[in-house]
């Protein structure tokens, strides 16, 4: 493997577990086009390896900080919730993959494209000033 393409690993995985600590993202929203951008991943290839990263031992200190954490600030994790989630999240993933493999890549590109506007939408709170200003006209 060329020292340009490790360098490049190293740092879409340091920006990835930066983020994944900060704000809880880093799989999705930088992995994968960092790796479709930066690697020339199939849209695929990049999915698929933005979940095997995923697995228990990356994200294992990031929990535990919050956890010990939450838990000294009166606000504890419900570990029942994350048993939950974990249990649904497997099946959901293991369903979301046979699907996604399935699907034409630039037709997947698009759909992630439109799930990564859409987020940033609600989360800048732009669909409330776009109805608020569309209201304000009528």
């Amino acid at each position: 493997m060329p020292t340009q393409e490790i360098v490049t690993i190293i740092l879409i995985g340091l920006a990835a577990g930066i983020l994944s600590g900060l704000v809880g993202v880093g799989g999705g929203i930088i992995m994968v086009p960092a790796l479709v951008f930066f690697l020339q991943y199939t849209q695929h290839q990049a999915q698929g390896t933005s979940l095997g990263v995923l697995t228990l031992p990356v994200v294992i200190l990031a929990f535990l900080k919050y956890y010990v954490d939450c838990k000294n600030l009166g606000t504890p994790l419900d570990i029942k919730v994350i048993g939950l989630l974990s249990i649904a999240f497997v099946v959901g993933g293991y369903v979301g993959s046979s699907i996604a493999l399935k699907i034409d890549q630039a037709l997947l590109k698009k759909v992630f494209a439109v799930i990564l506007f859409y987020t940033a939408i609600k989360m800048l709170e732009w669909d409330t000033m776009v109805w608020r200003w569309i209201k304000s006209i009528f």
